[in-house]
Order: C-alpha cells, then sequence, then structure tokens
C-alpha cells in the first residue's frame, strides 16, 4: 500500500499525475510493474493538515510499504527519483514532498490468500540490489 497525503484543494486534480509519476519510479527503480500496488490518496482540508514551516500549499507526504529486501542504494535511488520527477513533471519541488518507506518481513504480508513469504509467482524480485 503507498499513501499520499495532501491538501485537498491541491492534491486531488493531480492524483493521477502524481499516481504516473509513484508507479513509474517503482517500475524503474525496484522492477515493481505498474498496478502491483495498491494506492490510496488522503486528501486533507487546511485545518486538518499541518505542513512544516517553509512549506507551500503543495506539501505532499508519501508512505511506500515494502516486503523487505531491497538494499539501501535502491531505496535511496527511489526516493531521490521521486523528488527528481516531482519537480520535473509536476512542478513540485523537493522541498515540498516527504518521503517515507516502511519495511515489514515477507511473513507480515498478505495478499492472495497468502502470505508473502509464501508467493512463489511474483513478476518482480523482492531481494534487489544495485
Amino acid at each position: 500500500m503507498i499513501s499520499v497525503y495532501g491538501l485537498k484543494s491541491t492534491l486531488a486534480p493531480r492524483r493521477h499525475a502524481v499516481a504516473e509519476v509513484i508507479f513509474e519510479c517503482l517500475e524503474m527503480t525496484l522492477g515493481v510493474p505498474k498496478g502491483r500496488h495498491a494506492l490510496r490518496f488522503d486528501l486533507l482540508e487546511a485545518e486538518n493538515f499541518f505542513p512544516p514551516i517553509n512549506r507551500s500549499e503543495h506539501f505532499i507526504v508519501i508512505e511506500i510499504n515494502l516486503m523487505q529486501g531491497r538494499s539501501e542504494q535502491l531505496k535511496k535511488r527511489l526516493i531521490k527519483g521521486l523528488f527528481s520527477m516531482f519537480h520535473q513533471r509536476l512542478g513540485i519541488l523537493p522541498l515540498d514532498v516527504e518521503i517515507t518507506i516502511k519495511e515489514q518481513p515477507e511473513h507480515c504480508w498478505g495478499f492472495r490468500g497468502m502470505t508473502g513469504n509464501e508467493a512463489t509467482d511474483l513478476e518482480y524480485q523482492v531481494h534487489r540490489s544495485i
């Protein structure tokens, strides 16, 4: 699951473009095919969202849940790729993007009636390094 939080007024019109950037970066850096992660948007009213100082109304928070197994270098590449593509494609400055990668062991994941460590038919490799 990937969660994106931001102001409803600025994030709602960009949802599809934000999703495309995230999915493209996941595929380019981690080899995860598009559509293999659920993505949700939490569109917040201004009275419910208090970004850090010196951020604009375009400030967004991205939380990415992954199975453990990717190298530190790959995760850094994913984060830096997201910063770059958000700036290039959507004009969102890196200062206005906060990214957290949360990792859990494969056995803590459940999908398609099995745990992550039981899945042998994934279209991508979980244990990857550069």
